[in-house]
């Protein structure tokens, strides 16, 4: 039980590698990253820990000198200074060469700065922010990953203390080169294995005391009103709660369901799978198994000795394999053949066991992941973050956040920064889960996050007042959700594509700016704007509106290039900050010029599980790009060994062609024909020709000049034909400011004089900058005059 068949691994170190004393040991990994030991026993680890599984590296060219008890070491990128004995700030010394850091970098041992953060175990009880826990990424060049009291992975599967103390330390010395650092972050400690593609829709959640027959109306209503959710999860309620004898303790853990609430479990299951959804249920498992559980009698004799007559508890015991094995045997697995397709680990009782620094929820964490995948189906649990390796086993659980403005501010930064820890899928209550205040511009701009977001889980608590449904919010704003709910769906092919990246590339679905941009000291002052994937720059609102104006702000970092707003098609120039207004319908999300997202209409039903027959592929225009869509059979460890189909996309902009290349790998995975919609965005209008396999076909062609989009229709065509989309014109598209700045003031709640007043001035034949000058003068609020400001400077050929 337990098997691991999802990753390797070489824990020992190369010795060609190696410089090695009685009491200390230096192992290189890679030019830039070296373990570091001292033990006064003089014993040390080659077991794979908790954290660190792959130390066998490629061999790396260095040059030692010896110096007495200690010695120097030199890589291209590191120049160790070690004078032996214990670890200390005068005795080891370690400066980064090279990289992207512009001075280099000087790292003494205890002691370091200029941590970028990494991510947090919990956001519960936190209103606002948090401090975060150290990444491996240091804006000074030099981070430390301490692995010095996780403890071992034995050769069968389960975990031992180590044995005295030490100092296990690994030195991440790589300047700014950040992407580098990740990436062998994840070669030190596990790849971030892929998702199922149902996780990647949206969630619906909620701590409340539902029924079947309520949970279906709910269900039901979501369909009729075509609003897309792939996953239920079930909170505590499902079982047994406040009908549970005193005389067993608390109804907080549970294994049994509630047959008031749901009669015939399975039944329940089987009708949420048939409307495509798969589900989680709630776990607190820290009293264990009481008596009045139905899995009670088999797990009390799988077990053995357990008091039944007397009704001893079965206690949960996270350090005894024995239980652990009958657990998952006699009471999970039963639940998973009725219908459970994850759990939800929802461990809250603290870090501390029988086994000294051995905490509950990395074994739970560690142990349900390996559980699910023992079929052949791709795994995934939903749980706290429990450290270093965390990353291994998604999804994560951020807590139960209030449900305020500073909730919201926190976590576009909270989730992008985790990415320093290679923590990439973590999920929020979306809309915040309690306390707090109802604010409708709120829940809107939290959905919004929560589409650009790893994970979209709308969650609430159980009052009646804090539902999450689109229908109980004011029209327009109820609207928003709905269509940004839609959205997500629709861009299921993109993130499963990313969701690849992640796992081939170890490249998180979101980075921080400073990722691609480390020599811009601007990317590290943009704290909620992030990168989502290979197309998109996203900075969400999560701040009220200003009045007036009516619509958020939020400053934008641009770095050199050309982007396109997604929702509105406005064209941007880069290399510059700006502030950017959105009313309620959008935020800023903008692509990169010669972006393409492949997206789809199916968002209904088993859609968010399926390949899809139909695609509508985004094309951004401006500069030259390429994307390759990658699909495979969506719910099996499949990929692992490579089965997959690519489909790969390349927009030559000086040509202006747009080419779809044969699909190739087990194309029975997906539709053997499509039908496909092409929008090129930023563009003028032009005459298209097609060709599919060579020959030309007609195709419907239409253009919004708004939004500077043409959309090309095709018919339904062979997966394995090339297809070629050509505008005979073409050339960048021109935004609409006059009617942009209309729009503006048309909708803004402001004084008649003063929209007649700018607008008089707009429609002067005038420079831009002299429309600038003119408009500072005229006495206005800040806010129309920065929003009049980004429209007008947006973009100039």
């Amino acid at each position: 039980m337990f098997e691991n068949h999802l990753w390797t691994m070489e824990p020992v170190g190369r010795e060609e590698n190696t410089v090695q004393g009685k009491n200390y040991r230096f192992t290189l990994l890679t030019p830039c990253l070296i373990r570091m030991e001292y033990r006064e026993d003089g014993k040390f680890e080659d077991r794979p820990t908790q954290s660190v599984w792959n130390r066998r590296f490629d061999a790396v060219p260095h040059r030692l000198v010896k110096d007495g008890e200690g010695f120097e070491l030199f890589t291209d990128r590191m120049h160790v200074i070690y004078s032996g004995g214990p670890f200390s700030k005068n005795s080891l010394m370690v400066k980064a060469i090279g990289g992207l850091h512009p001075f280099g970098a000087n790292w003494y041992y205890g002691e370091e700065d200029g941590n970028l953060g990494g991510t947090a175990r919990t956001l519960d009880g936190v209103n606002g922010a948090c401090a975060l826990q150290d990444g491996i990424l240091s804006q000074n060049g030099c981070a430390v990953l301490d692995d010095s009291k996780s403890l071992i992975l034995t050769e069968d599967g389960w975990i031992a203390p180590r044995q005295g103390d030490g100092v296990d330390i690994y030195l991440f010395t790589y300047g700014n080169d950040y992407k580098e650092a990740l990436n062998d972050f994840y070669r030190l400690t596990g790849k971030t294995p892929m998702l199922p593609r149902y996780a990647l829709g949206n969630w619906w959640s909620r701590y409340y005391d539902y029924t079947e027959d309520s949970y279906k109306e709910l269900v039901t209503r979501f369909e009729k009103e075509e609003i897309p959710f792939s996953v239920g999860v079930i909170d505590m309620d499902w079982h047994l709660v406040e009908d549970v004898d005193p005389k067993y303790g608390s109804g907080w853990t549970g294994y049994t369901w509630n047959k008031n609430y749901f009669p015939d479990p399975e039944r329940f299951m089987t009708w949420l799978h048939d409307h495509g959804m798969r589900i989680t249920l709630n776990l607190h498992p820290a009293d264990g198994i009481r008596a009045y559980e139905e899995a009670y009698p088999a797990i009390a004799a799988e077990l053995g000795n357990v008091d039944t007559a007397n009704e001893a508890p079965v206690d949960f015991d996270i350090t005894s394999k024995k239980f652990l094995e009958a657990y998952f045997k006699c009471v999970l697995h039963p639940e998973e053949e009725k219908g459970v397709d994850f759990w939800w680990i929802d461990w809250q009782q603290g870090n501390t066991t029988k086994l000294p620094g051995l905490d509950p929820l990395w074994m739970l964490n560690h142990y349900h992941y390996l559980d699910s995948a023992r079929d052949g189906k791709r795994p995934i649990t939903f749980s706290r973050y429990a450290g270093p390796g965390s990353h291994r086993y998604p999804v994560g659980f951020s807590g139960d956040t209030h449900m305020t403005w500073d909730s919201l501010d926190f976590q576009p930064y909270f989730t992008s920064t985790a990415s320093n820890i290679g923590y990439g899928w973590w999920s929020h209550d979306i809309g915040g889960h309690m306390l707090g205040y109802k604010n409708n511009e709120m829940a809107a701009r939290w959905v919004q996050f929560g589409v650009f977001s790893p994970i979209n889980r709308l969650h609430s608590s159980k009052s009646e007042f804090m539902g999450k449904e689109p229908w109980r919010y004011p029209m327009e704003i109820g609207a928003v959700m709905t269509d940004f709910l839609r959205l997500r769906h629709s861009l299921i092919p993109y993130l499963y594509t990313m969701n690849h990246r992640a796992y081939a590339e170890n490249i998180p679905l979101i980075l921080p700016m400073y990722y691609s941009y480390p020599q811009n000291r601007e990317a590290y002052g943009v704290k909620n704007q992030y990168e989502f994937g290979t197309a998109f720059v996203v900075a969400p609102i999560t701040t009220p509106k200003h009045s007036g104006v009516n619509r958020g702000k939020v400053q934008v970092w641009l770095p050199e290039g050309l982007y396109i707003d997604f929702f509105t098609g406005m064209i941007y120039s880069g290399g510059r900050t700006l502030d950017m207004y959105r009313d309620i319908h959008s935020i800023p999300v903008l692509a990169h010029a010669g972006a393409i997202v492949p997206m789809t209409g199916e968002i209904l039903g088993t859609a968010a599980v399926h390949n899809p027959e139909t695609l509508a592929i985004r094309v951004y225009g401006g500069a030259d790009g390429s994307f390759t869509l990658y699909e495979d059979d969506n719910e099996t460890n499949a990929y692992l060994k490579g089965e997959a189909v690519n489909t790969k996309m390349e927009l030559n902009w000086e040509k202006k062609t747009f080419t779809i290349s044969p699909a190739e790998g087990k194309l029975e995975l997906i539709p053997a024909k499509r039908t496909i919609k092409v929008q090129f965005f930023g563009v003028k209008d032009s005459a298209v020709t097609v060709s599919v396999g060579g020959k030309e076909v007609s195709a419907e062609k239409t253009y919004d000049a708004a939004k500077s989009c043409l959309t090309v229709a095709l018919p339904e065509n062979n997966v394995t034909e090339e297809i070629t989309v050509t505008m005979t014109e073409g050339g960048l598209g021109s935004n609409d400011v006059e009617g942009m700045i209309f729009d503006l003031l048309d909708r803004g709640e402001l004084d008649f004089y003063e929209k007649e007043g700018v607008y008089a001035l707009m429609q002067k034949k005038i420079s831009t900058a002299a429309k600038l000058a003119q408009l500072q003068a005229l006495n206005l609020e800040p806010e129309l005059i920065g929003a009049v400001a980004e429209i007008l400077t947006a973009y100039e050929a």
